[in-house]
């Protein structure tokens, strides 16, 4: 048996029931920390708050040479977690479709995304959301692509919003901030109102609306963060900005 279990968005205990039953039920856990991470919690904290010992694998381990995983499945009950949802946005469906082909069962315990985080944190509703993209670091493209503007571009002619996730480099611990993000975005796209979210499934997420321009080069505390273009708002939409965001009342159309 082979469970993918969501660990949530923030900390140790953003996992839900269902999957820490899962965790102590496992022979063997094996986890990814290089698509998203806890914010709030380093391996050995969940590791200590579970009680388990884990087995952290890189891109090329999970990826390329899923052996172990798959072995372990085989043995016994093998748990592979990671940050969110292990197949949203993280998504790891080859993992799965390596498994069925040895005629391993799998199963999938879900927690808690980004995606739904950011429409429950700033009001917007979530069946207006258009095709995500991700921001790269600048120095990975020369700038940034123009299949990130067209998305939104595109979302925005079908007055729909768009989460932009931020790029994160596992190897040196770096995050793209929600400042930095609209900095790179505001002349390719005119400077419209985005909304960064902060630090979701924590105690206190930070949730910013404001002009590209503006929200440009500001702190919004630690990682991880988010950016979100709204497209055309619904009256309920803006008050919610207004309220939420601290979107200035002008500003909201």
């Amino acid at each position: 048996m082979l469970s993918f279990v969501g660990l949530g968005l923030y900390d140790e205990r953003s996992i839900t029931l269902r999957g820490r039953e899962t965790l102590a039920d496992a022979d063997s856990v094996f986890a990814e920390w290089y698509t998203s991470t806890l914010a709030g919690a380093t391996i050995e904290a969940v590791e200590a708050t579970h009680d388990l010992e884990i087995t952290v694998r890189d891109r090329a381990g999970v990826e390329q040479d899923p052996a172990p995983i798959l072995d372990a499945a085989e043995r016994g009950h093998a748990a592979f977690v990671t940050a969110g949802d292990t197949m949203i946005s993280t998504t790891h469906v080859d993992l799965r479709l390596r498994a069925h082909s040895r005629g391993i069962e799998t199963r999938v315990i879900h927690g808690t995304t980004a995606q739904t985080a950011a429409s429950s944190l700033t009001g917007l509703q979530n069946y207006r959301f258009g095709k995500a993209t991700t921001l790269p670091f600048e120095e990975t493209h020369g700038g940034v692509p123009e299949s990130v503007v067209e998305t939104i571009a595109g979302n925005r002619e079908r007055a729909l919003h768009t989460l932009v996730y931020l790029d994160i480099d596992a190897e040196t611990d770096r995050y793209m901030r929600g400042g930095t993000a609209a900095g790179l975005l505001a002349d390719p796209l005119g400077d419209p109102v985005g909304v960064v979210v902060g630090q979701a499934g924590s105690e206190q997420p930070t949730v910013q609306a404001g002009h590209l321009s503006v929200l440009a080069g500001r702190n919004f505390g630690p990682p991880l963060q988010l950016l979100v273009i709204p497209g055309e708002l619904h009256p309920l939409e803006a008050d919610a900005l207004v309220e939420l965001g601290g979107l200035p009342a002008e500003h909201r159309s």
